[in-house]
């Protein structure tokens, strides 16, 4: 026992590094420290998405923006955090016609995210934050944090991270092309130039046409006007305020 406790203050005290916190990964730690973390952690869970971002963003564009703001928050954050892997995979049927799209259906993915609820609670986890980097995942994630909560015991948060910058990006838009700029330049491919197609809207209404992907040809906005400095300041934004929300959560949930 007293190794254990030297090797757990070596561990905290090591915590912090340049004004960092160092991220604690769920899958780089042993059973036992896990079991011995866990009861006072917020587990972190992203949920992204694997799907089409048309002519010019990479498939895993979602999994890449959400995993950046939460390891970036968590690095920011003074909570006890356990960081899960990215679900990589998320709810995107509506966009397999236009090909390179992974999708899970929305029930498929609610039975996955209530399947990782279930194994943090059997490992001693208490708490458990959703953060989604998808909006068609927000409906399946909603759901899963409520019926964590009844079926586990779990108490749970659900945000996403495009929230915490309080602007939302269009699918493959401005915003989302500009935190790839901002990230991974390689990866982005020419940027088509155009008028921003319209997008039907109706006050308090949610508003989803049959044809609206097909008519856009897969991504909104005109994405010729992103640029790399726009993207790192809306992904800074959704750092500072994440961190911020899970110091919040610690104390709350």
């Amino acid at each position: 026992m007293r190794i254990l406790a030297m090797v757990h203050a070596i561990y905290e005290s090591a915590r912090r590094k340049d004004g960092d916190a160092v991220i604690t990964r769920w899958t780089e730690l042993g059973r036992e420290r896990l079991t011995e973390m866990l009861p006072d952690s917020l587990v972190v869970l992203p949920v992204g998405a694997v799907e089409q971002h048309g002519p010019h963003l990479p498939t895993w564009t979602d999994a890449l923006l959400v995993t950046t703001v939460v390891e970036r928050a968590l690095q920011a954050t003074s909570a006890r955090t356990v960081l899960a892997p990215t679900v990589m995979t998320g709810a995107s049927d509506h966009h397999l016609p236009f090909g390179g799209t992974l999708s899970l259906r929305p029930e498929t993915l609610l039975a996955v995210l209530l399947d990782l609820a279930r194994s943090v609670a059997e490992c001693g986890g208490r708490r458990l934050v959703l953060v989604n980097g998808h909006g068609g995942n927000r409906g399946v994630c909603t759901d899963a944090a409520s019926a964590a909560v009844v079926r586990y015991g779990l108490s749970t948060a659900y945000l996403n991270y495009w929230d915490m910058a309080g602007e939302t990006p269009g699918h493959a838009g401005v915003l989302e092309t500009s935190a790839v700029l901002a990230l991974r330049p390689d990866l982005v491919q020419e940027l088509p130039d155009r008028t921003a197609p319209a997008i039907p809207q109706v006050p308090n209404v949610l508003v989803q046409p049959a044809t609206f992907w097909r008519d856009v040809n897969g991504y909104v906005e005109d994405p010729s006007r992103a640029t790399a400095a726009q993207g790192e300041k809306w992904l800074e934004a959704a750092v500072t305020t994440l961190a911020a929300r899970l110091s919040d959560l610690e104390h709350v949930l």
